[in-house]
């Protein structure tokens, strides 16, 4: 970023990203009538300007590009005076290919020596892979299957004692019967699988109904799941007569598991003699997986064993300023130290492609970003969307005017090395280092798709807040600003606020969010969102979703 620069009381009120851009952000509410300096230059504010959105440095004709993070993030429509804001009014969305920032084979790895030799505690898997979390999972083939899914893990949880809601079904009855109402819960009771973390049961809307690449692609995902490093074992439930055949997640799993090291129950439904009995055989499979699971313990790992995957949700204008290039400081850091990152959502990667094209391992990797991205845009064509459609009312509302300008920040989160592998959906991680893999910029689409690629973690960024999980894979917040982390404090894991009010350095506050990492990894830590038992899983219907 360039100098800050402050105002005339002396504060900081707005920077400007790149020496490149035409516009600064502003960090607070400024009235019309402040005065701003910038590289010597003095303007002053022809409007007030909302804290988190842009102003125009200089004076823009119609069609002039609006410059950001050094890359043009839109264009204007109509002459915009230096001094006021840019808006949804005066501009759209524009890129340009041109004079990329990055060049291949220029990386500069940051320094690592502060975790030389680190390590995390992991659960070594039979195929080499290292989990940070130990559960057992329970699978539907099928949306027929949600109901005994549901059956399952009310079963499972009172069975446990560890039923998540518990401190909320004691709310419920306090508030209908008063405080003397009678506790039916028996105490917390000492943990049976202690090396286990859980079962985690997914539900989804998929499975028959729809096309027979829909359901190849729900159970390549699924197998993903089974198969993640996380996962200790699984049970499947299948109705029988549905699209997605049991047959094809036995293949999608050998595919990811060749020797058959993951033990995976599959019953069907329509082939058992009752409900009861399906219900028997389920509880017996999911009870002898877990004292199968419990006999792994933790122990140490090298950070190259882990693989971040990265996501933004509920973006705000500080985001790309703050906790998005703060989490691409962690990955570079991870991938210097032999690990592996994960950048998703394609709609926000769009007006940054040539960057990421400059970055490229190879020309190969390059030309299957260019494919995918391209017919990624045909796909949302066909349905009458477009890439430019992805900021939301809220993305906007706080200074995200253009799908470029939303992109240019959300971009930052695959920090700055080299991307070695491109990834279509569902396709699991082959390389370690920078990873691109194809999804919707859907929050919860997205982060299902990291999860069922390989991600042991997953830093997701926020500047409005959002409770996002993810069944088998540990997820920790990071808002962009300190009063989102003060206010939603039950959900956010780390504040990278104090970047924007610049009490902190990036550099510094990566080597923290590292080591939080590490913690999270190792079981020291407790994601919020696990806390919370927020587990959230919704596979991308191709075409659809942006």
């Amino acid at each position: 970023m360039s100098e800050t620069i402050a105002s005339d009381s002396g504060q900081l009120q707005s920077l400007r990203v790149h020496a490149a851009d035409n516009v600064r952000v502003a960090l607070k509410d400024l009235p019309a009538g402040t005065r701003v300096v910038d590289s010597g230059r003095e303007l002053t504010l022809a409007e007030p300007i909302r804290h988190k959105h842009k102003f125009s440095l200089e004076n823009l004709a119609l069609g002039d590009a609006v410059i950001m993070y050094g890359v043009t993030v839109g264009r204007a429509t109509r002459p915009i005076p230096a001094g006021t804001a840019i808006t949804v009014d005066n501009t759209e969305h524009s890129t340009a290919s041109s004079a990329p920032q990055a060049k291949r084979g220029e990386w500069q790895a940051p320094d690592i020596s502060a975790f030389a030799g680190a390590t995390f505690q992991g659960y070594h898997r039979p195929d080499g892979k290292v989990g940070t979390a130990n559960v057992w999972l329970v699978v539907p083939l099928v949306f027929c299957e949600n109901r005994n899914i549901e059956v399952l893990r009310q079963c499972v949880a009172d069975a446990l004692g560890e039923d998540p809601y518990r401190d909320y079904k004691r709310m419920a009855r306090t508030l209908l019967l008063g405080e003397n109402a009678t506790e039916r819960d028996s105490p917390a009771r000492e943990r049976l699988f202690p090396n286990v973390d859980g079962v985690r049961f997914l539900t989804h809307t998929l499975g028959c109904g729809g096309t027979d690449d829909d359901a190849q692609a729900l159970c390549q995902l699924l197998a993903g799941y089974v198969c993640h490093p996380n996962v200790a074992g699984a049970t499947v439930l299948s109705l029988g007569c549905q699209k997605a055949q049991i047959e094809m997640l036995k293949a999608a799993v050998a595919a990811r598991d060749p020797q058959g090291l993951r033990p995976v129950h599959y019953l069907e439904q329509q082939a058992s003699t009752s409900e009861e009995a399906l219900i028997r055989e389920a509880l017996t499979t999911i009870f002898d997986g877990l004292a199968t699971a419990n006999r792994v313990e933790r122990s140490p790992a090298p950070l190259s064993a882990l693989s971040l995957g990265v996501e933004c949700g509920g973006s705000d204008g500080f985001s790309g300023l703050s906790a998005n290039p703060l989490v691409g400081a962690v990955v570079d850091r991870l991938v210097a130290l032999g690990g592996s990152g994960i950048l998703s959502e394609f709609p926000e990667l769009c007006g940054v492609e040539h960057e990421l094209l400059a970055r490229c391992r190879d020309d190969g990797v390059a030309e299957r970003f260019q494919s995918l991205m391209a017919a990624y845009q045909e796909h949302a064509a066909r349905v009458g969307a477009d890439f430019s459609m992805n900021p939301s009312p809220g993305n906007i509302r706080d200074g995200l005017i253009t799908d470029a300008m939303k992109s240019a920040g959300a971009a930052k989160k695959g920090g700055d090395s080299p991307v070695m592998d491109v990834l279509d959906y569902t396709e699991p991680l082959r390389h370690k280092g920078l990873n691109l893999l194809c999804t919707p910029g859907n929050d919860v689409e997205s982060t299902t798709a990291l999860a069922g690629s390989g991600a042991n973690l997953i830093l997701f960024t926020t500047g409005l807040g959002t409770p996002t999980g993810n069944p088998v894979t540990p997820v920790l917040k990071i808002s962009s600003n300190s009063e989102l982390a003060r206010r939603m404090g039950d959900v956010i894991d780390f504040d990278a606020g104090p970047i924007i009010r610049g009490e902190a350095q990036i550099e510094a506050l990566a080597d923290e969010l590292l080591q939080l990492c590490i913690d999270a990894a190792s079981g020291r830590y407790t994601p919020k969102a696990v806390g919370l038992a927020q587990y959230d899983f919704i596979p991308w219907k191709r075409g659809v979703s942006l």
